[in-house]
């Protein structure tokens, strides 16, 4: 699948579509337009590959926390193929549970290429 990302901004909308999209049809498609096709994701607890295994990391997410919502809380920054973002997971009505940066990478065609998440606030 060819897909082009106009901007970094428009693909990390994208991400954070696909980790909010519960039904499996619609957050594979996201997932496709946010991640290049061998694209990775790596977190301290998470790693995925490719577009099925980013799918069912997510999918897995929102089964271990239903309701929660990833929000993007800050600006994207971006040069040369690089960004990275802060986020917020939790609730969607309620406080964060979760806080982190993801630093990413992008393809060629503006998807991720790669992304690697780091948590600043967990609970436990």
């Amino acid at each position: 699948m060819s897909v082009t990302t106009t901007s970094p901004d428009a693909t990390i909308e994208a991400y954070v579509t696909a980790w909010n999209e519960t039904d499996a049809g619609r957050r594979a498609a996201a997932v496709a337009q946010a991640f290049a096709e061998k694209g990775t994701y790596r977190d301290p607890v998470m790693i995925s590959d490719g577009h099925s295994g980013v799918d069912a990391m997510l999918a897995g997410v929102q089964a271990k926390f239903p309701g929660f919502v990833l929000k993007r809380i800050s600006k994207v920054d971006h040069h040369n193929g690089a960004l990275r973002f802060s986020w917020s997971l939790g609730p969607a009505a309620g406080p964060s549970v979760v806080e982190g940066v993801d630093f990413c990478t992008l393809a060629p065609d503006g998807r991720l290429a790669s992304v690697v998440g780091f948590i600043d606030k967990m609970p436990g």
